[in-house]
């Protein structure tokens, strides 16, 4: 691809939150309940005091992480950091950011907690809960030790670990016509993901377009993107218009 677009490509990393077995997880200590009440009590939430959030800090800070190649370099996309780096940035980053107590009431007490892990169902059936904002790139065995330091989470099994990996994207406004052709290179299109899209919806879209408008050229046909007033046109202009 480098070869093709006559420049390097971009890429950030991003990463996986662990997934725990439902029936693993202490309901005494965990509580369902959604922030300040608001909808149902779609999450289920597991408090710590001062200690257990201190000590919970001071472990992922410690714990082992999977290295980095020698070549990459740590870009990671803000809105889903591990976890062990937004720790780094601070003892109390956690606890104002995903592990945040504010607007969540532990039934069991009363009270509010100094900390707050939330897990969210991850299937219909209730049968496994994801980690919120528990994306991370420890390594297995670290994963279940630190998360089983979480109340409630003790004897948590898993049916998946968390993980990173790279997502590579090109320079879609200075490569692609609003055709998703590259502009250098005619007949070749580029769409998903590494056009710069997040979400299957829209790489699906993006995919759909990019075969509409080679089809239409094979045809000998005109091919119109769609308007800029749509949903899919004003997405088209984003990836291929620089200064949007």
């Amino acid at each position: 691809i480098s070869q093709l677009i006559g420049q390097e490509y971009l890429y950030f990393y991003d990463a996986l939150s662990p997934i725990v077995d439902a029936n693993t997880i202490d309901y005494d200590t965990a509580f369902f309940a959604s922030r300040y009440e608001k909808g149902g009590a779609d999450y289920l939430n597991c408090p710590m005091n001062e200690k257990q959030y201190y000590d919970f800090i001071r472990e992922l800070n410690n714990a082992e992480k999977v290295p980095m190649a020698s070549f990459e370099k740590p870009v990671y996309f803000e809105g889903c950091m591990p976890i062990e780096v937004l720790a780094e940035r601070g003892p109390k980053t956690l606890a104002f950011g995903p592990l945040k107590p504010v607007g969540l009431t532990n039934p069991h007490t009363g009270k509010t907690a100094f900390a707050v892990v939330q897990l969210r169902k991850e299937n219909k059936e209730s049968s496994a809960y994801n980690l919120v904002g528990f994306q991370t790139k420890l390594t297995y065995p670290e994963q279940k030790r630190i998360v089983r330091m979480i109340p409630g989470l003790e004897k948590a099994e898993f049916f998946r670990f968390g993980a990173i990996h790279r997502n590579t994207f090109i320079n879609s406004p200075g490569l692609l016509s609003n055709e998703l052709e590259v502009k250098s290179r005619p007949g070749i299109y580029f769409a998903g993901q590494i056009i710069g899209v997040e979400g299957y919806l829209e790489s699906a879209s993006m995919g759909l377009l990019a075969s509409l408008s080679a089809v239409a050229k094979i045809l000998g046909k005109d091919y119109i993107p769609p308007p800029r007033d749509t949903a899919l046109g004003a997405l088209i202009n984003y990836l291929t218009t620089s200064n949007v």
